[in-house]
């Protein structure tokens, strides 16, 4: 039997899957390279945004419509929004949402019984397991096995903040964090597999440990934070390089910055969501920081790390967001040492605070709003890479296409140079010539 899996989304969801297929692999199945080969498919979903879930249900159409003879299983965050209308998709077999992933081989196979049972016809009703989030308290321990020469390492599931426009902790539920030994036990797999890069991963990986108290330094109930995971991962799998998960400004504690300073093993690049310039905005969406909290932060970070990468998010569009509002953000923006700027319309998602409010700001005007941004964000991204052009810099080889090897800096910036056989994984120093495609162009250093 094989299975094919279509991953949507974060890198959470990569994680999954990965895991979701090993799951598959232990009980006999074997990996298709297409999906029209597959006797399984797997689409893990996403509904970040209103867009996000138009294209996990054109996703699902197309996995059910690519092998009639196909069971198709649809997981993760839009199953768990809206169950009843992937359900309602024809060709559908499984439907999981975020939690029971464990259970996805087991509900697999009885939906080929009960289609074999039933002469190769279509199950009408879907099995599905999809249940609330509002309860669940532990960590789903899922299997794992990296497919790439980074491997991410899920320590976090869950969102307590509730943000306005956000619907991630409806169909996430609560913060809950992996246990301090198996993140141990999961490093040292890793460290006996070779990989050299780590990424720590989650929905909200800085409050990674708030929901966990136990015995540390001899003292019991001391609280955990995201600050003993890392030395967990720093000391079990001693990688080359770790490199964080998004971080909220909030979160990045003077303990986690003096890390970050002083262990040259964890990377000098912070993903920091900043989502409006706009303290008014700011306020309607519920974050918890002002612009000069961020301004603050982003300043000491620049002072302190050597050639840190700031990378951000902004939502533009936002209900009531005026001109004026806009104005401030760009200027704000501007100001910042942002080395690259994700830039989303604002998308309402029901059952969020954001899609109630009044004042909803035109598509026409969210889509020149956003090219605004996305000029600013291309100009900070071009002085951020032109600094490396004459420079030794190093990467590990991450992939290999059309005779082009690529792999990231340890400040997250793209590097191409010619495939001279370089083994996948390995430690290449490359000079930098020119900025090309997304990131730089260099040459192989002996």
């Amino acid at each position: 039997m094989k299975v094919f899996f279509v991953t949507l989304g974060c890198k959470v969801n990569q994680y999954e899957s990965e895991a979701m297929q090993k799951l598959f692999e232990a009980s006999g199945y074997v990996r298709a390279d297409e999906i029209s080969e597959a006797d399984v498919v797997v689409v893990n979903t996403c509904t970040v945004t209103a867009v996000s879930s138009q294209k996990s249900r054109q996703m699902i159409r197309r996995a059910a419509g690519a092998n009639q003879n196909s069971i198709v299983a649809v997981v993760g965050c839009y199953a768990q929004s809206e169950p009843e209308v992937v359900a309602a998709i024809d060709g559908v077999d499984v439907v999981v949402g975020t939690k029971d992933r464990t259970r996805i081989v087991e509900l697999v196979e009885a939906a080929i019984s009960m289609r074999n049972e039933e002469l190769g016809i279509r199950n009408e009703q879907p099995l599905s397991v999809v249940g609330t989030v509002d309860e669940i308290r532990d960590f789903e321990e899922l299997p794992h096995a990296p497919q790439r020469t980074r491997a991410f390492l899920k320590i976090e599931d869950g969102c307590n903040n509730f943000c306005a426009y956000c619907i991630i902790p409806y169909v996430r539920g609560r913060v809950r964090s992996r246990s301090l030994e198996s993140i141990r036990d999961e490093c040292l797999k890793l460290k006996a597999a070779g990989f050299k890069e780590i990424v720590l991963t989650g929905i909200h990986v800085g409050t990674y440990g708030r929901d966990l108290r136990c015995q540390v330094s001899g003292v019991s109930g001391q609280k955990i934070s995201l600050v003993d995971a890392v030395k967990t991962v720093l000391d079990a799998a001693n990688p080359l390089r770790l490199r964080l998960g998004s971080l909220e400004p909030v979160e990045l504690t003077d303990e986690l910055i003096e890390l970050i300073k002083t262990d040259e093993r964890i990377c000098n690049h912070v993903h920091l969501p900043l989502q409006s310039g706009s303290d008014e905005i700011l306020k309607a969406m519920h974050r918890p920081y002002t612009t000069k909290n961020f301004a603050e932060l982003t300043a000491r970070l620049v002072d302190e790390i050597p050639e840190i990468s700031i990378g951000t998010d902004l939502i533009v569009g936002f209900p009531g967001e005026t001109d004026e509002n806009f104005a401030e953000t760009l200027e704000f923006i501007q100001s910042q040492p942002f080395a690259k700027i994700h830039v989303f319309p604002y998308s309402a998602r029901a059952g969020t605070v954001a899609a109630t409010l009044p004042n909803q700001i035109p598509s026409s005007t969210k889509k020149i709003r956003t090219n605004s941004a996305l000029e600013i964000s291309r100009d900070k991204s071009k002085i951020f890479v032109e600094r490396l052009i004459g420079r030794t810099v190093e990467i590990i080889a991450e992939t290999s296409t059309d005779g082009l090897v690529d792999g990231l800096t340890k400040n997250y910036v793209r590097v191409y140079l010619p495939d001279e056989n370089i083994p996948l994984g390995e430690v290449v120093k490359v000079r930098v010539e020119k900025i090309f495609h997304d990131g730089v162009w260099g040459d192989y250093v002996d």
